[in-house]
């Protein structure tokens, strides 16, 4: 818990600190003053009813807690009015741990762009940089700071109905796709106000359900896990990108989101990943 907290709160704060302190020093000082129930506000994301994928989990109690530092994160929260209005609410907190807001920008935010895989068909990676680029400007002047893409998962089974949001079938392909999109999203680096975190998604091997049906099981060797369906996230983690998404399938038999060959052993440990992972919707139900 304590690498996801350092990250998130690193993220979240850095425009607040000074110059004179390292971010490292001013999140470790922070790690230390917060209570354990402040530590667990920070991993908990409600979300909001203005672009719902799914239940609403906004609560009649949500600013009280907002105030509490019992929330870290939103989504679907759309539009700077309302996102500075929820800001301020957890100005008001004791620690003044800014919120993090999220939202499924996957093909455009205003303007709308092809989906994905149209614009894998292109192979022109320089059009798909910049159709990123625009999506994170116009979302960022929103006041969105996270965008739950690019999805790099490779899809080799049509009956899969997520095909559309990913680059295909040819992982060489997925690659360099995953590469441009996190560049375009996150521009030269996070510090610009016109750029968003990237979200990775879905660790891993979500693609290769059995049968395509969503959610289902994965059952595969480690050579085709590690030819095929690893290089698009690794070529994103090698783009910069700040965050990854947890799958909703188990890998050979263990739960993505509580499996500790793929998010420690290879994210963490081989890949020295230093950002988070967020678990997608419901996903470790």
């Amino acid at each position: 818990m304590k690498n996801f907290l350092t990250t998130a709160l690193l993220l979240t704060c850095f425009f607040a600190f000074s110059q004179q302190e390292t971010i490292d020093q001013k999140v470790d000082a922070l790690l230390k003053q917060m209570t354990l129930e402040e530590k667990i506000g920070q991993l908990n994301q409600y979300t909001g009813d203005n672009a719902a994928t799914g239940p609403i989990t906004i609560k009649p109690d949500e600013q009280s807690e907002i105030k509490a530092g019992k929330i870290g994160s939103l989504l679907n929260i759309l539009g700077s009015e309302h996102t500075r209005q929820y800001q301020e609410l957890a100005m008001q907190s004791r620690l003044k741990i800014p919120l993090l807001f999220g939202l499924d920008v996957i093909h455009g935010y205003k303007t709308t762009f092809p989906i994905p895989l149209a614009e894998a068909a292109s192979w022109d990676l320089e059009a798909i940089e910049v159709s990123a680029r625009i999506a994170a400007t116009e979302a960022s002047a929103s006041g969105i700071h996270w965008t739950f893409a690019p999805m790099v998962d490779i899809a080799r089974d049509p009956r899969w109905g997520r095909v559309m949001e990913g680059a295909g079938e040819d992982t060489y392909l997925g690659s360099r796709i995953a590469y441009a999109r996190v560049k375009g999203f996150q521009g030269k680096n996070l510090e610009e106000i016109n750029s968003v975190m990237a979200c990775v998604k879905h660790f891993a091997a979500y693609g290769a359900a059995v049968g395509g049906r969503d959610y289902n099981s994965v059952d595969m060797s480690k050579r085709m896990l590690w030819e095929t369906y690893l290089p698009p996230f690794k070529a994103a983690l090698d783009a910069g990108a700040a965050t990854f998404m947890n799958s909703f399938n188990d890998l050979n038999g263990i739960p993505a989101t509580g499996n500790e060959y793929l998010l420690r052993d290879i994210l963490k440990e081989k890949w020295d990943f230093k950002g988070f992972v967020v678990s997608d919707w419901g996903s470790i139900g």
